[in-house]
């Protein structure tokens, strides 16, 4: 797995890439990622946690000079040996972290690719309701709060803290105008409180050093989410979501989201929620926009065929009148740096 991770990340986080190459020939830097629950046993959930030590105190520790976030002239050097000396001397804190941490996927540049497809919808259907499910601390809930910039594309949103800028390939539909949202709630089985220092700060943990402008837009919408009141509550993916689509379908049609959450569900997990979405509707219009990695997600609805290893596809299927069909819409980056429209 770190292997693989060492070639995706290469061209956007090198040092992550430097890092994920030197833990794979390592087998003990390697095996700390058994600490973590088997769902939860990602590369970077490991280089998650090691960040969280870092920001909470950067000062005196050897290995902050390679991070970008961290410093102002990163060492462009072999970060390796630092990083196993850290794991070494703080392995008690790294180990408890690994235990109890789960990788957030909070990043709302992913909200410039959904924006499209909640646009296809609220034209069809009108107000929509949204349930985002896996939505840590629910920043993605404020799709609507944010000013997006498509390349080409053109602007929209009202004036906010936070703009996503995303590069645009073939006929993006880009909304004339950002779609009304009447009603929105989101669950997580480790539901993230934007107030909480200690919390937040792993919700920076999880983003990539190298990737300086994501920090600066998490920033800002940890703070507009602190001066709204969201919707986030506990809940279970297979057990929950029906009960939570039911009660916000009184205030729009309602539309569930994911972006890179179903890889941490198990494959019997993944099939007992699409069976919980099939089961909801037969008997209500739904709609289901996920972002996800079939390769990881080999059970989830596509009409897509083999795909690459590290593709992430934008899909939209829709139950009306209890019948489903399935839309591949688009190809992704996974951070929402571009959207190729299929």
């Amino acid at each position: 797995m770190f292997t693989e991770f060492t070639k995706t990340a290469a061209r956007r986080a090198p040092l992550y890439a430097r890092l994920s190459a030197g833990i794979a020939a390592d087998r003990a830097l390697a095996g700390l990622l058994l600490t973590a629950p088997v769902t939860q046993r990602q590369p970077v959930l490991l280089l998650g946690c090691v960040h969280d030590l870092l920001l909470a105190a950067p000062d005196g520790e050897e290995l902050a000079r390679y991070y970008p976030n961290l410093t102002v002239e990163p060492d462009l050097g072999d970060p390796v040996p630092a990083f196993g000396e850290l794991c070494r001397r703080r392995s008690n804190e790294l180990a408890e972290l690994l235990r109890t941490r789960r990788t957030q996927t909070n990043e709302i540049g992913r909200c410039a690719l959904l924006l499209p497809a909640f646009g296809l919808l609220a034209d069809e259907v009108g107000l929509l309701a949204h349930l985002d499910v896996g939505t840590s601390a629910g920043l993605t809930l404020l799709l609507d709060k944010y000013r997006y910039v498509y390349e080409p594309g053109g602007e929209l949103g009202a004036d906010s803290p936070v703009t996503l800028t995303c590069g645009t390939r073939g006929r993006v539909p880009v909304p004339a105008r950002v779609p009304a949202i009447g009603a929105r709630r989101g669950i997580d089985p480790v539901p993230v409180d934007v107030n909480d220092e200690a919390r937040a700060r792993w919700l920076e943990a999880c983003v990539w050093p190298d990737q300086i402008d994501r920090f600066e837009r998490l920033r800002a919408a940890i703070e507009l989410a602190r001066s709204t009141d969201l919707d986030v509550q506990f809940g279970d993916a297979v057990d929950d979501t029906a009960h939570h689509v039911c009660d916000l379908s009184a205030h729009g049609h309602p539309v569930v989201t994911n972006t890179w959450v179903l890889n941490y569900l198990s494959a019997e997990q993944r099939r007992a929620y699409v069976d919980v979405l099939d089961g909801v509707g037969r008997h209500t219009d739904l709609s289901w926009v996920y972002l996800e990695s079939p390769h990881l997600t080999p059970e989830l609805p596509s009409p897509q065929g083999d795909p690459a290893v590290d593709a992430t596809v934008l899909v939209l299927v829709r139950w009306r009148a209890g019948q489903r069909t399935v839309d591949h819409l688009a190809d992704a980056h996974p951070h929402g740096y571009w959207l190729k429209w299929t």
